[in-house]
């Protein structure tokens, strides 16, 4: 399934660490001395982290074979992949999905559910 996932000009990053903390997903960390994208699963594309980035060193890219979690992707009456809700199944063209994490475990859920795994 393609989506757009952050890319890193290695030679550009100066290792300031300022694209860090607003990658809330948890895609990014420094590694020897650079910024990396340590997880493309986690990466939602949304690009909040490039304005951090003082050298311009971060991009947005289109990964047409990016590594997915299989139980979340189905097909549709077309033929087209699309992204389920893990907890009732409800496709992205039904309600809007994000993706959320605990554990080191990433999920899609969408705005149906969110509310019950906030509140309990």
């Amino acid at each position: 399934m393609a989506r757009m996932t952050i890319k890193i000009d290695e030679e550009l990053c100066n290792g300031c660490g300022e694209c860090i903390s607003p990658c809330v997903e948890g895609a990014l960390a420094l590694v020897d001395g650079k910024a990396k994208v340590v997880s493309e699963e986690l990466c939602d594309g949304a690009g909040v982290c490039i304005g951090a980035c003082p050298v311009g060193a971060l991009s947005l890219e289109r990964k047409d074979h990016v590594v997915e979690i299989p139980a979340f992707i189905s097909k549709d009456e077309k033929g087209a992949e699309v992204l389920r809700c893990h907890l009732c199944q409800r496709s992205e063209s039904e309600h809007y999905l994000l993706q959320v994490r605990k554990q080191g475990r990433a999920d899609w859920v969408c705005t149906r559910c969110l509310p019950g795994l906030i509140h309990g």
